[in-house]
């Protein structure tokens, strides 16, 4: 293992989170001898949603010095590489270029469940790993922080850490309201299973309509149909699928081209259908007494960069070797987490308004003229 324990002494840390930073967080701080216990709201590993990417060199180099680079690569999949944007009559109409989807060939797409399942085959002897359990509250103080469970159960620890994504209770219960952090980005995104689709050849349709996208995204031996609109904030419960149903099928109600009927009856049939605002998580601080975000929690890029894994792995890593190196004083500790992982943070994060203009253009001439730079860039090629 690629972590030592060099005159660290261990702490009782728990993670809120089961997701790719909590696990992620899991192996570093294990690794490390510390004794980690994640909860987990669901009774099961969240494996829903689309293939997600490890880009760059040094999200690369983190997964290799976690042990786990091999068996992402064994695992990688071309899902991105196989889109097509079609009409609605399903003729294709252009084809992004590859260095639209990857910024090098060193890029790696991978199912988000083959991802969590190897980081979770790599959790130590010292991480527990408790599903349905969740923070109901928390109290904290330069000794310690003391955890009312959502089961009724009390605990104290040594250190927490927040990875339980955009929606994070422990930065709600910690920081504040949500609204304080999100920045809204203007569009709504939808993942929906799509069981009985068998692929037409090895490419993937996507369909614009202005303000739009939908598709099939299909890898391995599943399929899902993909949604995104543009909206201005919608004020809705989060945990109320039923209304999220509504707000998608209202979202593309009224358009009967290429599949969109078809694809948005999968979605309402979904009952794990994944629905959210395309939105970014800005804080100026990531930490508060013996608290900790990392992921999502602390700095949601949203899907339109493609790097959120990214993050979740290089933040879980850096937050890591700064607890090693400053054992005992979580000051310096977070002093260096924060200049480690937020220079990564903030330009990744900039990366979104252009990935939305080319995804979803909000009129047919900018369709028009985004298929039309696409197929100039292929011909180039």
């Amino acid at each position: 293992m690629y972590l030592t324990n060099k005159g660290v002494d261990p702490m009782r840390i728990l993670i809120s989170g089961a997701g790719i930073a909590g696990l992620s967080a899991a192996i570093d701080l294990g690794a490390d001898g510390h004794d980690v216990t994640i909860v987990e709201r669901a009774n099961h590993l969240r494996v829903n949603g689309s293939p997600i990417d490890i880009r760059g060199d040094v999200a690369i180099g983190v997964a290799e010095k976690m042990g786990v680079l091999a068996e992402i690569h064994d695992r990688r999949v071309d899902m991105s590489e196989r889109v097509q944007f079609v009409d609605g009559n399903g003729t294709v109409v252009a084809e992004p270029p590859f260095e639209v989807i990857n910024d090098s060939t060193d890029d790696v797409e991978i199912p988000r469940e083959d991802l969590t399942n190897i980081l979770y085959n790599h959790l130590g002897p010292s991480v527990e790993l408790r599903f349905e359990e969740s923070i109901a509250e928390l109290e904290h103080d330069d000794r310690g922080v003391d955890i009312q469970f959502a089961s009724g159960a009390r605990d104290g620890y040594d250190l927490v850490v927040g990875a339980d994504g955009m929606h994070s209770a422990v930065r709600r219960l910690t920081f504040g309201p949500e609204q304080q952090f999100l920045r809204h980005l203007g569009f709504y995104i939808a993942l929906a299973a799509l069981p009985d689709y068998s692929p037409d050849g090895r490419n993937n349709p996507m369909y614009n309509f202005p303000g739009h996208l939908t598709g099939i995204a299909a890898y391995n031996d599943k399929a899902l149909a993909v949604f995104m609109f543009r909206s201005p904030w919608i004020d809705y419960d989060y945990h109320d699928l039923d209304a999220q149903k509504r707000i998608l099928a209202d979202a593309f109600a009224g358009h009967d081209k290429w599949r969109v009927p078809e694809l948005i009856d999968a979605a309402v049939r979904d009952p794990e259908l994944y629905f959210d605002s395309v939105s970014q998580i800005e804080m100026p601080t990531w930490h508060r007494g013996r608290i900790v975000l990392v992921g999502d929690a602390a700095h949601c890029s949203s899907n339109l960069t493609g790097r959120g894994t990214s993050l979740a792995l290089t933040g879980t890593w850096f937050l890591a070797r700064a607890l090693r190196d400053h054992p005992g004083d979580l000051a310096q500790a977070w002093e260096q987490y924060d200049r480690d992982q937020r220079p990564h943070a903030t330009r990744i994060q900039a990366m979104a308004a252009p990935g939305g203009e080319r995804l979803v253009p909000a009129t047919q001439e900018e369709i028009d003229a985004r298929n039309r730079s696409f197929s100039a860039a292929s011909g180039a090629a």
